[in-house]
């Protein structure tokens, strides 16, 4: 081999060595960084206890801390834990300890702060209100502002029941396919709470619970009666009671699976039918105020003003 040869096969090296060093350093800071998401997500989900408490952060420790006396003004003095106030903060997906002393001391800045800027309006406007309105408007204003965290609390739990109502099929599916792959009941519920944290974070971190609560030593059938009573949803609550009675009588788990799946997306069509019907009836009102007396002054405007422009010195000259 020559040397000219040598030195061609030298620098076709140096020149894949350059290339694959750029492409490296243009990637890898990429792949690094989705690399640390994935990590900081996982741990994240690790720090889930066995109740479902998420470890808080140091600022939410001191939000907590100022607003711990204003919560004593309305935070029940006992008996609350067992309450369905306690079991609402549950389907929230509030399970961290400080998440009532936060609720209730909204609660109460919001039914002092709200009477106080609604009479400030009133004087900064110059208006002259007499004792009576103002006092109404602070009644008014106060308990508007005391139910507004139980309104945030609500549109909460039914945000949060709708996704996972809609990606509890999904999940089952998966967890048929983990069951007829030969897993068991206990792996495939693992199994399928890693890999429907991409199509739903909720419904992947319940299940991690769930495994967490069997790795702890708790019986199946505890950890998935936990799992329907801390998400509040009717379908699971009802998987929850096929699989007990599956594993009791020994029947086909994944048959049963495969049926429950089935009859949830026909429960989820019919519900996306029902949406889409109701849609004309809710258009109808809009439609009836604002879009037709657009369209009947935009269409009768100029025959009205025609109608003007000739009638009227007609019938001024006869």
């Amino acid at each position: 081999m020559s040397g000219v040869q040598i030195l061609f096969l030298v620098l076709v090296f140096v020149a894949v060595l350059v290339v694959a060093l750029v492409i490296l350093l243009q990637l890898g800071p990429r792949q690094l960084q989705s690399r640390l998401k994935q990590l900081e997500r996982s741990e994240v989900s690790d720090t889930l206890t066995q109740s479902g408490k998420v470890s808080e952060s140091k600022w939410t420790s001191r939000v907590v801390k100022l607003a711990e006396p204003f919560s004593r003004l309305s935070l029940p003095k006992e008996g609350w834990e067992n309450s369905p106030l306690r079991v609402r903060f549950m389907h929230a997906g509030y399970n961290f300890s400080s998440a009532p002393e936060l609720f209730f001391a909204a609660k109460t800045l919001l039914a002092l702060i709200l009477p106080f800027l609604a009479v400030l309006y009133l004087v900064v406007s110059d208006a002259e209100p007499g004792g009576n309105l103002i006092l109404i408007l602070a009644l008014l204003s106060s308990a508007l502002g005391y139910f507004m965290p139980n309104v945030f609390l609500e549109r909460r739990i039914s945000h949060r029941q709708r996704e996972i109502f809609e990606s509890i099929p999904d999940a089952l599916d998966l967890t048929t396919v983990c069951v007829e792959a030969g897993l068991g009941l206990d792996a495939a519920l693992a199994r399928v709470g890693e890999e429907i944290r991409f199509r739903s974070p909720l419904l992947g971190d319940e299940f991690h619970l769930v495994n967490l609560e069997l790795r702890a030593g708790g019986t199946r059938e505890r950890a998935l009666r936990n799992l329907a009573h801390r998400t509040g949803v009717e379908e699971i609550e009802t998987l929850v009671a096929l699989l007990v009675q599956s594993d009791r009588f020994g029947t086909s788990v994944a048959e049963s699976l495969r049926v429950h799946s089935e009859t949830m997306r026909s429960k989820r069509k019919l519900l996306a039918e029902e949406a889409a019907a109701k849609i004309p009836l809710k258009l109808l009102f809009p439609l009836i105020f604002f879009v037709f007396p657009s369209l009947l002054v935009v269409l009768l405007g100029p025959a009205f003003i025609s109608i003007y422009r000739t009638l009227l010195p007609t019938l001024g000259a006869g």
